[in-house]
């Protein structure tokens, strides 16, 4: 076995030179030899000869011993400048980069839906009046902006009014722009304007989930089939509209954001917002008293209105967004894959676009970076085609992918692409069916025509329930701008068709006598845009909403004899509708004279109230303001209402009078 000797100095390879020489300027490789400076000799040392102290007694031993200091601040300071050098991610692959193009269309689609969100909050958030009626009452009352342009640009509810009304409520016209948009760019609603979807973007980005990571947010990302249930349900809410009931505006996502936005969280915020101020001022603390009061100026002047709001069946609202809010820990975006009808109906209409997506699948690696990206759960990952359906045109696809393997283009090439909605012909019937037959279904406990409760107060300018069935979204336009919180959302009053539809509750706020803000806001014509004069009745007979009624077993005047007028004085029509007739009745004096004596017989005078119903408009005003405060005296009901012509109190111009 041959010996192996260990290297001697002479077989060791000679070091580089510069290496050698120690610190100091290094000359160039391609330099002549005779032009290389000489690095300067060390200075002889000498030491103490005990090895360990390390001192240096020759008159170099002061710069040897400063420049390893110098060498050591110096790779110090480079670490600090590496380390706050920006340094570009290097992507896993080939690391192709995404084209100029798409990262800066990445950038626009996140500044287009924050903005279209912002916009429509404040659109929101202006949906209030915050002035009076009695500072200019010659000059109609309006809002100065288009508040309900969200929905007038969504195309569902356009073509649930249409098949539902047969008619094409003029300004839904809007929604016309966001087919065309759908027709050439795909469903870009859903990704870059609906501010629903950007709401459930923002929570999955603001609140990420643990779950969520690794492959359990690529498998999540996938094309699931559940993703089809969106489908059915507009199929469903379609065949609804055909039976004649718009009731697809329960899901509808800018009706669910107008109405448990406005009805819901702002309230809440305000709620919290003026316990704050409650808590401030009794601090005692003036900056804070200060600050507080300027705050709450501001908000109740911008945000919400002077008086706290408050609506009915709120908490199953807002109970129903948090819900769906929620759901976006497990599935991203939930509300979009699985629920959302309009986002169906543009799915449909995505298969005829002209812009989409293209892949080349020999390329693809499988990193699957394009799943951990997508929105739309439309299956952009190579070996299966591209749902074109389910895509949102968010484009972090393409921005993810390192092998340059998908592209977004006019005119793609279609072969691995699959662009209609995988549905089943058997349930897309029965779901039409079904959405069809529930409504004569709900009818037979609640028809509309004739049989509903009568506190279904409809707002001024409604038309009558069957049409308004056919026509309300159930958006809450109209009860988030009613300036004294008298619209509400119904829950069983109208039958479960009517979920949600407004209604007046007397008893939290009444009718103003010349307001029609909510016929102003309403997008599809359930409440007619009536005017001042209408509504008030100037050079002809007043739009009536109901008949005020007396309950004499409650009222004081006539139950208890205690005088009281409070409801006549209230009453805003003129002349009034409510009269007192004066009278004197018996009353037992509340003084004994005397043990197991009975007291006195008093005569008092009181003024007995009456209602005519030929003026009452059924405002509720007068309900308001009654002192009962349990179960108030007067009360009113939709009886005499305007739009109705068998819902009547006087019998005139009926079919009971004409022989």
């Amino acid at each position: 076995m041959a010996q192996v000797h260990p290297p001697t100095s002479t077989d060791l390879p000679s070091p580089i030179p510069w290496l050698a020489q120690g610190a100091g300027p290094v000359p160039p490789l391609d330099a002549p030899a005779a032009s290389q400076p000489l690095a300067p000799e060390p200075a002889p040392t000498s030491s103490c000869g005990s090895g360990n102290c390390g001192c240096a007694t020759a008159s170099g031993g002061a710069s040897q011993e400063r420049a390893p200091r110098q060498s050591a601040a110096s790779a110090a300071l480079a670490r600090v400048v590496k380390r706050f050098r920006p340094r570009k991610k290097k992507l896993p692959g080939s690391g192709i980069p995404a084209r100029k193009v798409v990262r800066v269309l990445l950038w626009v689609r996140r500044v287009a839906q924050v903005g279209f969100l912002a916009l429509f909050l404040y659109f929101l958030v202006q949906t209030a009046f915050r002035g009076t009626f009695s500072a200019h009452a010659g000059e109609p009352v309006r809002l100065p902006l288009p508040v309900e342009a969200f929905l007038l640009a969504d195309p569902f509810v356009a073509a649930m009014t249409l098949l539902s009304t047969h008619t094409i409520y003029r300004g839904l016209a809007w929604s016309l722009g966001i087919v065309a948009l759908t027709l050439v760019f795909g469903r870009v609603f859903c990704g870059w304007i609906c501010p629903f979807g950007t709401l459930h973007h923002f929570f999955g980005w603001l609140f990420p989930s643990r779950y969520l990571k690794g492959n359990t947010r690529v498998e999540s990302n996938k094309t699931k089939w559940w993703q089809s249930g969106k489908y059915y349900l507009m199929w469903g809410f379609l065949g609804a509209a055909v039976a004649g009931s718009a009731i697809g505006g329960l899901l509808d996502p800018i009706c669910v954001a107008v109405r448990a936005i406005g009805l819901g969280v702002i309230p809440a915020l305000q709620y919290l917002g003026l316990r704050t101020a409650t808590v401030a001022a009794d601090t005692n603390v003036r900056a804070l008293q200060t600050a507080s009061d300027s705050a709450q100026d501001f908000l109740s002047t911008q945000v919400w209105t002077a008086s706290q709001g408050y609506f009915h069946q709120t908490w199953f609202i807002v109970f129903a967004l948090v819900a769906i809010l929620f759901m976006n820990r497990f599935i991203p975006r939930f509300w979009c894959r699985a629920l959302c009808p309009l986002g169906a109906f543009l799915g449909v209409m995505s298969r005829y676009a002209l812009f989409g997506m293209e892949k080349d699948h020999a390329k693809c690696t499988d990193c699957n970076l394009c799943l951990v990206h997508c929105q739309g759960a439309d299956s952009p990952q190579g070996g299966v085609k591209h749902r074109q359906d389910e895509c949102h045109m968010c484009l972090n696809c393409e921005a993810a992918c390192p092998e340059d393997v998908i592209k977004f283009r006019f005119l793609p090439n279609r072969k691995s692409e699959q662009t209609r909605p995988d549905l089943k012909r058997r349930t897309v019937l029965a779901s039409t069916v079904a959405g069809a037959a529930a409504i004569p279904a709900m009818r037979i406990a609640n028809w509309p025509d004739r049989h509903y409760s009568e506190k279904v107060i409809r707002p001024p300018g409604s038309v009558d329930e069957r049409d308004f069935l056919e026509r309300c979204i159930r958006c809450a336009e109209c009860m988030k701008v009613c300036p004294n919180n008298a619209l509400h959302p119904a829950f069983f009053e109208a039958g479960l068709e009517g979920l949600w539809t407004p209604i007046l509750i007397p008893r939290i706020g009444y009718c103003e006598f010349s307001c029609v803000l909510c016929g102003q806001v309403c997008p599809t014509g359930a409440i007619q845009k009536i005017d001042e004069k209408q509504k008030m009745g100037i050079d002809m007979k007043p739009i009536s909403i109901g008949t005020a009624m007396y309950d004499k077993g409650r009222c004081l005047p006539w139950s208890m004899a205690i005088p009281c007028i409070v409801c006549e004085e209230f009453c805003p029509t003129s002349p009034k509708a409510i009269w007192a007739n004066d009278v004197e009745v018996p009353k037992r004096d509340d003084k004994y004279e005397a043990d197991g004596e009975h007291a006195k017989m008093l005569t008092v005078a009181v003024q007995q109230p009456h209602v005519d119903p030929s003026l009452c408009i059924g405002c509720g005003a007068c309900e308001k303001v009654c002192p009962i405060v349990d179960k108030p005296a007067v009360y009113v009901t939709n009886a005499g209402e305007t739009r109705s012509k068998t819902n009547v109190i006087l019998l005139e111009n009926t079919s009971y009078t004409q022989s």
